[in-house]
């Protein structure tokens, strides 16, 4: 009888492992240039992966493993499959077929588990696009062209970023700060802005750079919201790339042939796949050491400018070796708009009226930037003596000070703008009286 027993425990046992590797839940991601498919696991699988055409197809077999879930419940609209079929093999491993409209170019690898997600299996499905390039000449002809900002909303997709009081995620307030900020540009006559990110999806930091090369983006600013164990920690905060960090990129940039062979320079053009290592080494260091120094001088009136909205974690521009800032040649900063694990600043980051706040002080602060420092060629060059008619109130200012700085009197600033008071407020607008 025990005999029995124990044979049926260790049936049960057995039938247990058997049953143990289950696709749980099914998630896809659509990015502009990529679909995702996600398999959540309870545990780690064997696969194998491999492409078919005549028709074009991704076949996946796992091996080992029962299906929990309904490819069914995933919206195929705007992806390249058509249908997605499964089926069983050798009594127990599953075959997913995934029937494509067009050819793509696949990746097939495994995620272990973490503290948001389990352990998965992930399908990428890249299109294939023809490759473009703008001719060097057709780039220099541009005149009076617009500057072109480049706006990444951090995280997307199937990384959250930093999760604040009431599962607010990261990634959905920094695409909504990121879409108000390109709205202020783009109803700038002088300026354009460029979302990398579109949607709630997830693009590798090089993908995010590619991005802004292809735009000939004359900056890059990347919007993130910081996060600690303590709820305490509060703040806002600027960071340029370190100088450790764009002595590695370089290095890096230079072994690569695909680099070298890049146009660099945002809107200024430079190639060095024709340069020897000498003079490629050199220039590219040219190109970087006038990177850093644009970004942290724009950091500066981007910081000053927060700093009447919010209060700062730190008084002056950070410097880290962010991999999304590592362009050896556009200017970048990563902001961190303030703590989402803070109850406090989690709440004013959901706030639609603070987000518009912050999108203007960092728009400000880019633009005070560029009337500085106006690129040769942009109608912002053309336009600035026209638009230095026109001041933004910065935190500290006062209208003796903005008097002295156009060589005017506070009594005309009084009466050119029709103040009855010498209150001013930090991103209250002025109009300069001619002199």
């Amino acid at each position: 009888m025990l005999k029995f027993l124990y044979l049926c425990l260790m049936m049960l046992i057995l039938s247990d492992f058997a049953e143990a590797s289950k696709i749980e839940g099914l998630r896809l991601y659509r990015s502009p240039d990529r679909t995702r498919i996600v398999l959540d696991l309870n545990e780690t699988v064997r696969y194998q992966a491999f492409t078919l055409d005549k028709p074009n197809r991704v076949v996946v077999d796992i091996l080992d493993v029962k299906l929990n879930a309904e490819f069914e419940q995933l919206d195929l609209s705007n992806t390249p499959i058509i249908r997605i079929r499964t089926g069983v093999r050798d009594g127990t491993s599953l075959r997913i077929v995934f029937d494509l409209v067009n050819q793509v170019s696949s990746k097939v690898f495994s995620l272990q588990s973490n503290e948001r997600y389990g352990n998965r299996l992930v399908v990428d499905l890249y299109d294939v696009k023809k490759r473009t390039s703008k001719s060097l000449a057709g780039i220099i002809q541009q005149v009076n062209r617009k500057i072109v900002v480049a706006i990444d909303a951090g995280h997307g997709g199937e990384d959250p970023g930093a999760l604040g009081p009431g599962r607010i995620r990261e990634k959905v307030i920094v695409l909504q700060i990121a879409k108000r900020l390109k709205k202020l540009f783009d109803d700038d006559s002088d300026f354009t802005g460029v979302l990398i990110r579109e949607g709630d999806y997830y693009l590798a930091h090089r993908r995010r750079l590619e991005i802004a090369h292809n735009s000939l983006a004359d900056f890059f600013i990347s919007i993130h919201a910081d996060a600690f164990s303590s709820p305490d920690a509060h703040g806002a905060s600027v960071y340029a790339l370190s100088n450790k960090g764009a002595t590695s990129e370089a290095a890096r940039y230079l072994a690569s042939k695909e680099n070298r062979a890049d146009l660099i320079g945002g809107a200024v053009t430079l190639s060095l796949v024709d340069k020897p290592d000498a003079l490629a080494e050199v220039l590219l260091d040219l190109s970087m050491t006038a990177t850093l120094s644009s970004s942290l001088a724009a950091g500066g009136y981007v910081l000053r400018n927060i700093d009447g909205l919010a209060r700062l974690h730190k008084k002056r521009v950070e410097q880290a070796g962010f991999l999304v800032l590592k362009s050896p040649d556009i200017p970048s900063l990563l902001i961190e708009a303030g703590f989402i694990s803070n109850p406090r600043e989690a709440k004013l980051l959901s706030n639609k009226t603070y987000q518009q706040s912050m999108a203007e002080a960092i728009y400000r602060g880019m633009v005070q930037y560029y009337l500085d420092n106006p690129p040769p060629g942009t109608a912002l060059a053309v336009n600035k003596a026209e638009r230095l008619k026109i001041y933004i109130v910065l935190k500290g200012d006062t209208l003796s000070q903005i008097a002295q700085k156009y060589k005017t009197s506070v009594d005309n600033l009084l009466r050119y703008n029709n103040l009855s008071s010498k209150r001013i407020i930090v991103g209250q607008r002025l109009s300069v009286p001619p002199r």
